[in-house]
């Protein structure tokens, strides 16, 4: 988050859930079968279990996921799981109490890390992310590995982006995803290359031995991008095909307009066709300055 804070949008320039559910049942009529809710926080949207409870029901909609800090998740946790939630990815930088309240500017680890624990005691898979971030919370990677030694959890390492919401852009990254792979083979007993599910962002590995898997992003370096069939849709309903754009559609317009179903269907199907052929190529269609912090554009 910016060490500012944000500006919280009013109500009325964010999706309603009967808007959210009606791109989705569109999309699933299209093909689309995996759906993500992430942030900011889900979970700060006033009655989300309503959504999710309709999101599944949604025809075609075979797998929902959350992406969530875990402050507020803990309470949902048992009603996730009677929903069939597919997977849960927990945002966690750092094991260490004080950096974490260092880096999040909160002081609620003991509430993310109760989180972890419940979502592995409810049997629901979970994936860590971790952002590395030079000189904030590199000696956090090891342990980090160390918690898939006995739970079946996956640990995702991804590389910092070139934005942070200060308007500062890195031109070189000193943490790659090639340099996190070394470090961590350079203090495990053997990491072993696990195959890749199709389309996957993350390169993934196992610790001989260990539990669970270990899977590196290279957010900043973008070498997923051929295979990434992604689309992200921000709560006020801009929708991207990269992160790395600045928003190829504008579908809280079209539907507050007026706009049919089918017509709705033509502009997306005209958006996915022109997408960018990379990140690189995204952000060179970008008309400002990449200023805009994570927390607005999502997890």
């Amino acid at each position: 988050m910016p060490e500012e804070g944000i500006k919280y949008l009013p109500k009325k320039e964010v999706l309603t859930f009967e808007e959210i559910e009606r791109l989705i049942t569109l999309l699933a009529s299209m093909g689309i079968q995996k759906v993500r809710l992430t942030g900011g926080e889900p979970f700060v949207r006033h009655d989300l279990m309503k959504l999710l409870e309709h999101i599944v029901a949604i025809p075609g909609i075979t797998n929902v996921h959350l992406t969530t800090n875990g402050i507020l998740t803990g309470p949902y946790i048992p009603a996730l799981k009677e929903l069939g939630i597919s997977s849960v990815n927990l945002s966690l930088d750092t094991l260490d109490k004080q950096r974490f309240i260092n880096i999040t500017r909160r002081d609620e680890f003991d509430a993310t890390i109760k989180t972890l624990h419940s979502l592995i005691e409810h049997d629901i898979p979970v994936k860590i992310n971790t952002v590395v971030m030079r000189d904030k919370n590199i000696e956090d990677i090891l342990p980090l590995v160390e918690l898939t030694k006995h739970q079946n959890i996956a640990v995702r390492f991804i590389e910092e982006m070139p934005f942070n919401g200060t308007g500062r852009e890195q031109s070189t990254l000193h943490w790659t995803h090639r340099r996190i792979v070394e470090h961590i083979e350079q203090h495990v007993p053997k990491l072993i290359k696990i195959q890749d599910p199709q389309f996957s962002t993350s390169y993934n590995y196992k610790v001989a031995g260990y539990a669970g898997s270990i899977g590196v992003i290279a957010a900043f370096s973008r070498t997923f991008c051929g295979t990434c069939n992604r689309i992200r849709v921000t709560a006020q309903g801009q929708m991207k095909t990269c992160l790395y754009d600045e928003g190829v559609l504008d579908i809280k317009s079209l539907m507050r307009e007026g706009q049919s179903d089918n017509q709705i269907k033509e502009r997306l199907l005209h958006a996915f066709k022109h997408r960018a052929k990379d990140g690189f190529e995204a952000e060179t269609r970008k008309t400002g300055a990449m200023h805009e912090s994570m927390s607005t554009i999502g997890g």
